[in-house]
């Protein structure tokens, strides 16, 4: 979806990169982090400035190789400094789909996955992961395990303008964002953590050394250039109008959610969650919530099977069982091309009501 403004920006945001340059593995070997660019850092920071979604002030800036290697460092980190093992590893369902499976995958001794933190029935040994914006279905999150010796990660990979209103900053011990979901470049592979406390975000550091030896200088680079241009919009807007890169976004998810209301509301068969409008601090106005996701229901009784249903009609979901609910529920992505994103909304138009 994102694709039309990086073309308008061009070369503003091309990166070139000699040969010689960044062949080291190092980058700063005063840093924890110390394979962390300080280019990509600053820009980081800057962002979040701009955007006044999350403290920065006293944190450690922990890059990673997506949100994925953020979240398998992050419980490496909690699980090696808890005194029990293993951890339970929770989330409030629905939850990401993937994060069963990104738990489970290095079959550790240190954590394992328990399910939904609304049915959690165990004492204080447990790491609660909140992801707000959630995925799937946009709701904000707040912790719901209350007990303080537990620990919580919030995911915050959707907490930016485009997706829902900025309602001021957010002050967490470990929060993860990642470039795929703030500006669309998921091949690029950057994830960052926002740490609070240094002996977690030095454990952090050693599992992604210890796995990947460091993260790519050349995607931190690329990150850092699309993060200033970004920022650069906003900043240092010019007379004949600058990109704007989040009212861009804002626009385009405005238009596909209006259009997939009515075209449920057309069918008859389906039913989407509903936002209030809340005033955001970044546009200064009442904004409404647009997902990167659609969280769609089947409502039709004789539709047992939601993803079965659209594969049928050759639009691909994902089932509501992988994200600890029932299959009457799918996730549809919000973010897809133009042109796929006019054949989805045209064949449920198309269905009879």
């Amino acid at each position: 979806m994102f694709e039309p403004l990086w073309k308008e920006v061009g070369d503003n945001a091309t990166v070139t990169i000699s040969g010689w340059e960044k062949m080291s593995y190092t980058s700063c070997d005063e840093n924890i982090c110390w394979f962390l660019e300080p280019e990509f850092a600053s820009e980081v920071l800057r962002l979040h400035k701009i955007v006044n979604n999350a403290a920065t002030n006293g944190r450690h800036i922990i890059v990673g190789v997506g949100s994925t290697q953020m979240i398998h460092a992050t419980l490496h980190a909690l699980g090696a400094i808890k005194d029990r093992h293993p951890v339970n590893v929770v989330s409030a369902a629905p939850y990401y789909s993937m994060y069963p499976g990104i738990v489970d995958l290095m079959k550790s001794g240190l954590y394992h996955w328990a399910g939904d933190a609304a049915a959690f029935r165990g004492d204080d040994n447990f790491i609660e992961l909140v992801c707000s914006p959630n995925n799937p279905d946009g709701t904000i999150r707040h912790a719901i395990l209350g007990n303080e010796a537990g620990k919580r990660v919030h995911d915050m990979a959707y907490y930016w303008p485009q997706y829902t209103p900025m309602r001021g900053l957010a002050d967490h011990d470990i929060m993860l964002f990642t470039l795929s979901k703030a500006t669309g470049h998921a091949g690029t592979r950057i994830g960052w953590a926002l740490v609070k406390d240094k002996e977690v975000a030095c454990e952090m550091a050693k599992f992604i050394t210890l796995n990947t030896i460091g993260v790519s200088k050349d995607s931190q680079v690329r990150a850092a250039t699309i993060l200033k241009v970004i920022s650069d919009g906003y900043e240092f807007p010019k007379p004949n109008g600058a990109v704007q890169f989040f009212h861009f976004g804002r626009h385009q998810l405005a238009d596909r959610w209006r259009r997939l209301r009515q075209a449920v509301e057309k069918s008859g068969q389906f039913s989407l969650p509903r936002f209030s409008p809340e005033f955001c601090e970044f546009f200064k106005e009442h904004a409404e919530t647009y997902p990167g996701f659609a969280w769609l229901r089947c409502e039709d009784q004789k539709i047992n099977d939601c993803e079965g249903f659209f594969k049928r009609i050759n639009v691909l979901t994902r089932s509501g069982k992988y994200f600890g609910v029932g299959p009457e529920y799918v996730r549809i992505s919000m973010l897809d091309t133009d042109g796929n994103f006019d054949a989805f909304i045209k064949r449920i138009s198309s269905l009879d009501s």
